[in-house]
């Protein structure tokens, strides 16, 4: 296999759910559902299934590190993902990290409650996210509930949307993505530098949502990496996601995961 060929390395650090619908299971799945090469850092472990989350055991910055510096020593990441980062030092370790290396591409999901509405990070690190992770962020995909407490901002229509995207966006990030698949409107917005853009879809009813988020991000990360902008992949991210839905396998008595490697899906419409 020559170098052209070798697949494009992404990065995933975020929390493992021992259910494989949500987290950096997740996140491997959609990696190479996208045709990359997934690698992983645990920043917390969850105790869940389809039915909720009852705790998290955080990692330390040291056992951060320890995951993350040895894949950057080894492989060429072209872009990191990140999703449930439980505490400030960890935020912390983890922006230091991506800095040093000057990933490319970072996309930040900012993970802060469960569908079920269980806390899984600290205030603090909400914080810390905001102010080391966010400056160094490609693009952020919070969903309306998390861009409403990042930014401070109620969203009860688009107007709103767009000016939480761009107190958002203030604090240092390329562009914000707010995400709609928690609502009854699919409608996801786009802020960045030159204005808003909104992606629309068809909205799924449907019990087998968990993890959507986590495989979004993920899809992102990987297209990006791929080279395609922000407007180009989100299209292409939004119907894998619907497809991933679609086509879920029916497991579990809650929330049921997404089917990873939904047929039909091709990830180069092109």
């Amino acid at each position: 296999m020559t170098n052209e060929q070798k697949p494009v390395v992404v990065l995933t650090v975020a929390g493992f759910d021992p259910s494989g619908g949500a987290g950096v299971l997740a996140d491997i799945k959609t990696i190479a559902a996208f045709g990359c090469y997934g690698v992983a850092a645990v920043s917390g472990i969850t105790f869940q299934n389809t039915l909720g989350v009852s705790g998290v055991l955080s990692e330390s910055a040291k056992t951060i590190r320890q995951q993350i510096a040895p894949l950057f020593d080894d492989f060429e990441i072209a872009a990191v993902k990140t999703g449930m980062l439980p505490t400030a030092e960890v935020v912390q370790e983890v922006a230091s990290l991506i800095r040093q290396r000057a990933i490319p591409v970072v996309v930040v999901d900012p993970v802060i409650r469960s569908t079920s509405g269980f806390e899984l990070v600290e205030r603090a690190a909400i914080d810390s996210l905001v102010t080391h992770l966010f400056p160094l962020a490609s693009l952020i995909t919070p969903n309306r509930l998390e861009a409403e407490l990042i930014s401070r901002v109620p969203i009860q229509n688009r107007l709103q949307a767009e000016r939480a995207g761009e107190t958002i966006l203030r604090k240092g990030a390329r562009a914000v993505l707010i995400t709609g698949g928690d609502t009854e409107s699919s409608l996801d917005l786009l802020v960045d530098k030159d204005g808003s853009i909104a992606f629309n879809a068809e909205h799924v009813q449907s019990q087998n949502t968990h993890g959507t988020g986590c495989s979004f991000a993920s899809a992102l990360a990987c297209l990006m990496a791929q080279g395609r902008a922000p407007k180009e992949a989100i299209p292409i991210a939004k119907d894998y996601v619907q497809r991933a839905i679609l086509s879920a396998p029916g497991l579990g008595h809650g929330q049921g995961p997404l089917n990873h490697f939904p047929p039909g899906f091709k990830p180069d419409p092109k």
